[in-house]
């Protein structure tokens, strides 16, 4: 019954009138708080000896500012530069511009269904749930004429095959230690793969170094010329867990800077100029109210709902930093996306309303 639903909806698939791309990639950072996206490094952490790795004055050299706008660029310099000018940033609760999940659980599993489903389902309650029963936005995608085989994922935790339910949806999902079309790799791809199974794992088996994600997803959008990708970066979670917040800082620094390699490419590539957007955002927050609580996040940890997300792209309009009195929620994530590509994005379940970027 719930494929010929679909079946029926994909049939009867509404192409809107607003839309503004041919392309989009859609960018995750695990558990990177808004305090650091709108603020830069948090002195008080970084002056405690638990958390500062031996190193506060290395932190201070390179991310410290008196100025808050000037230390929020030293850890996110192209976010503070290019879509900052370009886009459009929300979540600086110091602005009254609010982003929440409106999950009940605020940890990753939970989040990212949110996210790509635009429903907060109660069932989903645990990072080890099963492969996702709800509609993602890219198995839908998929199922178009004008995406098939067009969508992919990248994702360093091993969760996201079934978050995104790999075998149902049809989108390849690379994640974790996911070698690159290990059947008949090129080159790059074998090199890649080769180093991948080789490198150091700090986190375990479940999930690799961001810079593997980051590199085969970049060779796949070379080489593949996806219309819809998604990258899931995690060292920011897994260093803030750890409670280190050096490498959580240069964490966040170095997505950033990939960010920008991203959007170098395809602004320099014919088959994505002015054609593409980027959607950024985390799964969940962090906690604040005692400092010490940084280090952990779910359900009834105050903070640990607030997000933030940036978007930018041709069409969509150059407003900066929103400092709005909004409230936006992360299920209104999906049907924005898909809204940015000129489609409704309906089926079995609830999907929250997009988020109206030109207003």
């Amino acid at each position: 019954m719930r494929n010929v639903f679909l079946l029926l909806l994909l049939l009867n698939v509404k192409f809107t009138e607003a839309q503004t791309v041919e392309n989009i990639i859609v960018i995750t950072t695990d558990g990177l708080r808004w305090q650091e996206v709108f603020s830069g490094m948090d002195s008080m952490i970084a002056n405690n000896t638990i958390f500062n790795q031996g190193d506060s004055s290395g932190i201070y050299k390179k991310y410290w500012s008196d100025d808050v706008t000037e230390r929020r660029k030293k850890l996110m310099p192209f976010l503070w530069s290019t879509i900052a000018a370009k886009g459009q940033l929300y979540g600086n609760r110091n602005t009254n511009s609010k982003v929440n999940v409106a999950n009940r659980y605020w940890f990753s599993y939970p989040g990212y269904n949110e996210i790509f489903t635009g429903y907060p389902d109660t069932l989903v309650n645990s990072n080890h749930y099963k492969a996702n029963p709800n509609t993602t936005l890219t198995e839908f995608l998929n199922q178009l004429p004008a995406f098939k085989n067009r969508v992919a994922a990248f994702g360093a935790w091993n969760a996201f095959e079934r978050i995104l339910n790999e075998q149902r949806s049809g989108v390849p999902v690379i994640n974790a230690f996911d070698k690159l079309n290990s059947k008949r790799a090129t080159a790059s791809e074998q090199l890649l793969n080769d180093m991948l199974l080789d490198s150091y794992r700090p986190f375990g088996d479940e999930e690799c170094l961001d810079v593997f994600t980051h590199y085969q997803a970049m060779d796949y959008l070379v080489k593949r010329k996806p219309r819809v990708l998604y990258i899931a970066y995690g060292e920011t979670d897994e260093w803030a867990h750890a409670g280190h917040y050096r490498d959580y800082l240069n964490a966040a620094n170095q997505v950033d800077n990939w960010i920008q390699q991203i959007w170098n490419y395809v602004q320099a590539d014919p088959a994505y100029k002015n054609k593409t957007a980027l959607f950024i955002t985390t799964d969940h927050g962090r906690g604040d109210k005692r400092k010490e609580e940084w280090v952990t996040h779910g359900e009834g940890l105050a903070g640990a709902d607030e997000i933030w997300f940036a978007v930018m792209g041709h069409g969509i309009k150059a407003k900066g930093e929103i400092k709005d009195n909004t409230q936006i929620y992360q299920k209104q994530f999906a049907q924005t996306i898909a809204s940015l590509l000129g489609i409704t994005f309906k089926c079995e379940h609830p999907v929250a309303d997009k988020i109206e970027l030109n207003q």
